[in-house]
């Protein structure tokens, strides 16, 4: 089996797993209760929230354990609408972001908040200058993903902060789920980034896990109300195993960052400069440092992407349509119609996301498969 799908999902590591076993068979303890049973378990989940902080080189107070992705999106939209209403109902995000960010945008859409989408380029990619031409003084959060999860491409976030600086007082977003363990700590946790959004089973731990980077002296109403776990911030009984394990995870794709994002790039490469030769295909994503080293999204114009996706599956090599969040809905993808792509080349749009464990041996194989498809769909397009 090839497994072309790590934006949608990622194999827990046996390792992490071990991890996960040991403490929910051995340190099953409540982290809020006063016996020495609860003070185990706190202070294990507390070693695990510093392992992730120094990981990432901010301070442990600032992460705070979810359960997701989508979880930390919402909260941090809705958490600053809640907490700044006051003093403005303005929102900038852009026209490409994750359906948890679009979604929980549209909520508050519904609620009084204006909500300004910014266009992108054949690329992807935001203008930063549209950034600062659409602030308004009651403009409260400014809310960008890292990296798109549909074909990859890195926005100008430290550009972004850049021009944030002169507006202390709105929040600044990044959703980085598709960006820990791609080289990318640099532009995500830039100074000016107020809040930052993860998701454990996205870098091999369990699903159910996620954290965000909540940067101190920034203010936020909690989205869980509850009995005050997380500092008030996300109330609920802790996920202690999976929050270990997660720490693990990340220590464990952090000791092969460098190595693995080369290794990513070259197969990515491999495969780009393959398709390039073919008539029928379109390549969407880039292969330059403007996109990230993991996502390759591409078409076979006149073959709709789930075929395309079927067939590579009954040759045991797994990909998908852009997101997994919307495969199934049978929809152009909401990235590539936000870059204007033709309908007929994002219905035929498949993504190709790797991970760190995979080799240049499965590019290769991926490109033979690819010509006896191709061999195929050409007699059909023609």
């Amino acid at each position: 089996m090839i497994y072309f799908d790590n934006s949608a999902t990622t194999k827990i590591l046996p390792e992490v797993l071990s991890t996960y076993e040991t403490v929910s068979q051995k340190i099953w303890g409540n982290p809020s209760s006063l016996h020495n049973f609860g003070e185990n378990a706190w202070n294990l989940q507390e070693q695990a929230r510093q392992q992730i902080a120094k990981l990432l080189g901010v301070k442990p107070s600032e992460i705070i354990f979810t359960s997701g992705g989508s979880e930390g999106d919402n909260w941090v939209i809705k958490g600053t609408a809640m907490a700044k209403h006051r003093f403005g109902k303005h929102i900038i995000t852009t026209s490409v972001e994750h359906a948890a960010v679009k979604n929980a945008m549209e909520q508050l859409k519904d609620l009084g908040f204006d909500i300004t989408y910014l266009p992108v380029d054949k690329q992807g990619r935001i203008n930063p200058a549209d950034v600062k031409a659409a602030i308004r003084p009651d403009t409260i959060l400014v809310s960008i993903m890292a990296v798109n999860n549909e074909i990859g491409t890195i926005q100008p976030i430290k550009e972004v902060g850049e021009i944030l600086k002169d507006y202390p007082n709105i929040h600044f977003m990044v959703d980085a789920v598709q960006a820990i363990g791609k080289g990318l700590d640099d532009q995500v946790f830039s100074d000016r980034v107020d809040f930052a959004t993860f998701s454990g089973h996205k870098f091999h731990a369990p699903r159910g896990t996620g954290f965000v980077y909540f940067k101190s002296g920034r203010k936020l109403e909690p989205l869980i109300a509850g009995g005050g776990q997380e500092r008030t911030l996300r109330s609920g009984t802790e996920n202690t195993p999976g929050n270990v394990a997660m720490a693990k995870a990340i220590r464990l794709v952090k000791e092969n960052e460098d190595s693995a994002v080369k290794r990513e790039q070259a197969i990515k490469e491999r495969i780009y400069d393959h398709l390039s030769k073919f008539d029928h295909v379109k390549l969407i994503s880039g292969r330059d440092e403007g996109f990230a080293s993991h996502v390759l999204c591409f078409a076979i114009v006149g073959v709709r992407g789930e075929t395309i996706v079927h067939a590579f599956e009954d040759k045991d090599i797994y990909i998908s349509t852009t997101s997994a969040c919307s495969s199934k809905k049978h929809s152009e993808a909401g990235t590539l119609a936000a870059m204007k792509v033709p309908e007929n080349v994002a219905t035929s749009a498949v993504r190709i996301s790797l991970g760190d464990q995979n080799t240049l041996e499965e590019a290769d194989q991926f490109n033979k498969t690819f010509d006896e498809l191709y061999a195929g769909f050409k007699k059909i397009i023609e």
